[in-house]
């Protein structure tokens, strides 16, 4: 199979990279490398640029044409909550402007096979514990609203020109598959510990309060590499003729507590560091974890990864 990866020099991008070169499929990646890193590619077609340019679809479509490429993981996007609220504009120019001239390209280069990168933030702040795909999404900042919309874009797409296409909603991706695709963006639980343990400071804890066992937020963690899994999966699952749904959970149907990822680093690093409870943050539900029975279901995946073994394979990246 001939795929196009968009973002596929990111942190998730590049474990589906890889993937699917182990597998022998051929693989061109576009990324115009504002977060991704060309060190997580090789001995891959690689295509420089920015899906929200002027020129995007005219390079896209060609692109696709020049490779003879059947397939499109979409992962290309901007992803700080944070930013998208301050700069929201910037954020529907990016993400759905992306979105808009990736679709527009894939039907002229008649393309027809799409995995969208999605997120559990299309959820908002659902007052269940656990999440079923068929829950009202209610997003609660710009960055679900781009995610939530590029769904509908697809189904669009797919009503109006038979595009076939999956949405992966993650949950919390940390760990790394190997060790040199490691997560280098502070920004998730597990690299913002390593940062602060590396600068000496007590990680901070947001709410020790909460209606929870030990009184932190519960998430569910997923290990970045059956993550990628779910990708090829959700790929294949695109060639086969009954297909019931378009959209799944991805996550481990299990919840892990902020001081249970705290204590995972302290077993895995040997480091018997301190933290600091600090108040709660706005907006952050108690407990919050996916429900996988459709994946499971239609897709025969499970994620084969704990807590552990993904505090662990993201302790061992850092450290080398």
């Amino acid at each position: 199979m001939s795929v196009l990866v968009t973002g596929g020099a990111g942190y998730i991008g590049s474990h589906v990279t890889r993937l699917l070169q182990q597998r022998g499929d051929k693989v061109v990646v576009v990324d115009d490398f504002d977060t991704g890193l060309v060190d997580r590619l090789h001995d891959v077609e690689v295509v420089r640029l920015d899906l929200s340019a002027a020129n995007a679809v005219e390079v896209l479509t060609q692109t696709m044409k020049d490779h003879g490429i059947e397939s499109v993981i979409h992962f290309a996007a901007q992803k700080q909550v944070g930013v998208s609220v301050i700069e929201p504009e910037f954020y529907y120019h990016q993400n759905l402007g992306g979105m808009n001239d990736l679709l527009t390209a894939m039907r002229a280069a008649a393309v027809d096979k799409l995995v969208f990168s999605s997120s559990a933030a299309t959820y908002g702040m659902p007052d269940v514990p656990m999440v079923t795909e068929d829950i009202v999404c209610q997003p609660i900042n710009p960055y679900g609203e781009t995610k939530l919309v590029g769904e509908w874009m697809a189904r669009a797409s797919a009503r109006a020109w038979g595009l076939k296409v999956a949405n992966l909603r993650y949950f919390n991706v940390a760990g790394a598959g190997w060790n040199d695709l490691a997560d280098t963006a502070v920004m998730n639980l597990v690299p913002i510990v390593f940062a602060a343990m590396k600068a000496g400071q007590k990680p901070k804890v947001f709410g020790d309060d909460y209606n929870t066992a030990d009184g932190s937020c519960v998430r569910d963690y997923v290990h970045v590499l059956d993550l990628a899994e779910a990708h090829l999966s959700a790929l294949d699952y695109l060639d086969t003729e009954n297909r019931a749904h378009d959209t799944f959970n991805v996550g481990t149907g299990e919840g892990s507590s902020v001081f249970q990822v705290l204590d995972a680093i302290r077993e895995v690093s040997g480091i018997n560091f301190e933290h600091e409870v600090v108040d709660r943050r706005a907006g952050d539900p108690p407990f919050l974890c996916a429900d996988v029975s459709r994946i499971t279901r239609e897709l025969g995946w499970t994620a084969k990864n704990g807590l552990r073994e993904i505090v662990a394979s993201a302790w061992e990246a850092a450290s080398k």
